[in-house]
């Protein structure tokens, strides 16, 4: 048994067990600024016991708004030491959207990165919480005269770690609550598939209230990884110029972007990994990614099991259909209409309403994606459409994503999206929302040909759209599709743009 591992074989010292394994060696990298594991343990330390000063105990929630910093990342490290719950929030949420998720969540405290303030809890602003050791606890007689506590860094396997809500892509964001174990077999998994460890260097370019973000925090502590941060307002290319990366995790949009310039593309092709997520991605950007060399990965997740649930073995050498393989600590099975569910260590607790965890497992312990899709025989997982979103014409269950992949594999076209409209005959019929490179290029004649040679008449959308600017979720790059259903059936169509 591992010296790190106590007696009881569900417990575990993360923290500790890095600083051990990784002692100087960088885990965050920064403008001005690098900081060791050891480092990184100390400064944690501090803040967790800042946060017992000002009232949090172990088992607490403390909601965070606030964008990716060195400070927000240290401030993650101390709850993870204080055995406290982190809930970072989306900041990009509108005021009124935020307000009502902290008073959904009924935290012990706030915090934010600025004077922002919620009346119903105590709040603190993220650089005063960090500067909190010049604060004089003896005078302060609202608390406690013991002595600072130390803490062991003993995580429970199944304490709560995080509470992270969801990308809200159908209806309201939910408050997923993940396990220290869901996190860790998340992190085991994802590392044997894609190895990071000391030396190499991953580039925090998802926000840390994004799974996605997070996990990456539970890779560097097991492995000895270092993350990088880049300033609040430096683009992508800069990162990529000014650390030593070796990962990077990306969005189509962002890859788009990219490849569009130069300097980036060179830098590009000396990566290690480009884990690629978030949404569908078009043909011809896959297709040039591979064409400049890039180590592209492919990968098929959700908030609910910790990030990743599937990713190619190795980088792509063609522009697959599929998400890659399972991987390890994952379990999945096909439902009879084609739903995906998942089960495994990874997956979450529950939901988090009204100050309760709410079990989403059916009987069998399966969680229910709603995302429709295949498994093949050798474990590769190709994902079809959301099930929610599919509709029915003439007869035939219809999946728009089906449809915005075929129309993405058209030269031009750089992102679609497809919803349906009521239909006299067959009940409903596609229409398309097309984002291309040219105003009006490919033309509407030649878009036709090709979707019918490639999904049939019955699937080739009965309009398409031209936008510029796609209508997105509140605090979020993904497209509102209830929006533009609306829009697609309004008489008469108002304007397209944002």
């Amino acid at each position: 048994m591992d010296w790190w591992i106590t007696s009881d074989k569900n417990i575990m010292n993360l923290i500790t067990r890095a600083v051990e394994l990784f002692g100087n060696l960088p885990m965050l990298r920064m403008a001005e600024t690098t900081l060791s594991f050891i480092e990184c343990d100390k400064r944690a330390e501090k803040i967790a016991n800042n946060l017992v000063c000002m009232g949090v105990r172990a088992g607490d929630s403390v909601a965070i708004v606030a964008p990716n910093s060195g400070e927000l990342l240290l401030l993650l490290l101390g709850l993870l030491k204080g055995g406290m719950i982190a809930a970072p929030l989306n900041c990009r949420f509108p005021e009124h959207l935020l307000k009502k998720t902290v008073e959904k969540l009924r935290p012990r405290l706030v915090v934010t990165s600025d004077q922002e303030r919620f009346t119903t809890v105590n709040t603190a602003t993220l650089a005063s919480m960090l500067d909190y050791p010049s604060y004089d606890r003896e005078r302060d007689t609202t608390l406690e005269k013991s002595t600072n506590p130390k803490f062991g860094t003993v995580d429970a396997m199944q304490r709560p770690v995080t509470i992270i809500h969801t990308s809200a892509s159908s209806g309201e964001a939910k408050a997923a609550l993940h396990s220290f174990a869901n996190h860790w077999y998340n992190a085991l998994g994802s590392n044997e598939n894609i190895a990071f460890g000391a030396g190499d260097c991953w580039l925090l370019s998802l926000p840390l209230y994004h799974i996605g973000g997070y996990s990456l925090l539970f890779r560097s502590l097991i492995s000895g990884g270092a993350l990088a941060l880049g300033e609040p307002d430096e683009s992508l290319g800069q990162s990529l110029q000014n650390f030593p990366l070796t990962h990077l995790s990306l969005v189509p949009t962002q890859l788009y972007r990219l490849l569009a310039d130069q300097k980036s593309k060179a830098l590009l092709r000396q990566l290690k990994a480009v884990l690629l997520g978030g949404s569908a991605a078009p043909k011809s950007l896959i297709e040039c990614a591979l064409r400049e060399g890039i180590p592209l990965y492919l990968s098929y997740g959700s908030t609910e099991m910790g990030s990743q649930i599937a990713t190619t073995p190795a980088p792509i050498t063609s522009a697959q259909q599929n998400s890659g393989k399972l991987l390890p600590y994952r379990e999945l099975s096909v439902a009879k209409d084609g739903e995906l569910l998942v089960k495994g260590p990874c997956l979450f607790q529950g939901y988090l309403q009204g100050g309760i965890i709410q079990p989403q497992t059916d009987n069998d312990g399966w969680f229910h994606t709603s995302d429709i899709g295949t498994l093949s025989a050798k474990n590769e997982v190709t994902i079809l459409g959301r099930k929610d979103n599919m509709f029915i014409s003439g007869g035939e269950n219809i999946h728009p994503e089906e449809i915005e992949r075929a129309l993405m594999m058209i030269e031009g076209i750089v992102d679609a999206l497809v919803v349906p409209i009521p239909d006299d005959e067959y009940g409903q019929r596609p229409v398309a929302f097309i984002q291309s490179i040219e105003k009006e290029k490919p033309v509407e004649e030649a878009i036709i040909k090709s979707m019918q040679a490639m999904v049939g008449k019955l699937k080739t959308p009965i309009r398409y759209e031209r936008i510029k600017q796609w209508v997105t979720l509140p605090g979020s790059q993904k497209s509102d599709r209830a929006w533009y259903q609306k829009e697609a059936s309004a008489p008469p169509r108002l304007s397209l743009e944002p």
